[in-house]
């Protein structure tokens, strides 16, 4: 898969003096029907989390708070994105070695996942996921 198909998202944003609201919905802000939430907190300083592939599954990663970096490899080239807003967020497609760093204090990443946990659908292994990212 291709770094130029991830991509951050905008999410639609309500202003209002009470404090401010965002959403996102499966296929409209989204490119893939909803199956797994899940979210990441309390991560230590200098740790990371990630550090693997999905041969199908596709993600929307929000920094719901604080600020984090996502950094995704196609196998030739990487890119980093750093979120630190609720109201965007990034498109990962399935086939993409990503991991996460730099979290700041109290963060909270919000993953949307496009499949369900499937532990077969995982490439752990970085010297597998290049040499399958040189065979497509």
């Amino acid at each position: 898969m291709s770094l130029v198909l991830a991509k951050i998202i905008n999410l639609p944003k309500i202003l209002d003096e009470r404090g401010n609201l965002s959403f996102l919905e499966e296929t409209k802000h989204i490119p893939f029907e909803i199956k797994r939430t899940y979210w990441i907190y309390d991560v230590p300083g200098g740790e990371t989390r990630g550090g693997h592939a999905y041969r199908t599954n596709q993600e929307f990663i929000v920094a719901i708070s604080g600020s984090f970096d996502v950094t995704l490899n196609d196998g030739n080239d990487k890119k980093t994105f750093s979120l630190n807003r609720s109201y965007y967020g990034l498109y990962v497609p399935n086939g993409l070695w990503r991991h996460m760093e730099n979290f700041s204090t109290n963060s909270l990443a919000l993953i949307i996942a496009s499949e369900d946990y499937d532990a077969n659908d995982y490439i752990r292994d970085y010297d597998q996921f290049l040499f399958s990212s040189k065979a497509r």
